[in-house]
């Protein structure tokens, strides 16, 4: 950030050089403009590649976490199927004991 307000400075100099100097004067004061002008685009588009590859990430990590959540809930509903096999089991045992 302090970067981009040093080159935003830097460009409202040069304008000021601009309106007060000579030919040779303004040349420079342009070329320093576009200097910072090109400094400053070239830290927008790191900062929008950054963001990118943070929002890459967030996208992998969150299809990594419904990966897990589909699995935990995959051994739930694993669960569930066999426990009522078990209880019924469990059931006709006891119905089987009590009928001796």
């Amino acid at each position: 950030m302090r970067k981009i307000i040093a080159l935003s400075a830097l460009l409202a100099l040069g304008a000021l050089v601009m309106a007060c100097g000579g030919g040779e004067a303004n040349n420079a004061a342009a070329n320093a403009n576009k200097a910072a002008a090109n400094a400053m685009n070239q830290m927008a588009n790191a900062m929008n590649q950054m963001a990118n590859a943070v929002n890459q990430a967030a996208t992998q990590v969150q299809t990594a976490a419904n990966a897990a959540n589909n699995a935990a809930q995959n051994i739930t509903n694993a669960a569930n199927a066999v426990n009522p096999a078990t209880n019924a089991n469990h059931n006709s045992n006891t119905n089987h004991n009590s009928n001796k």
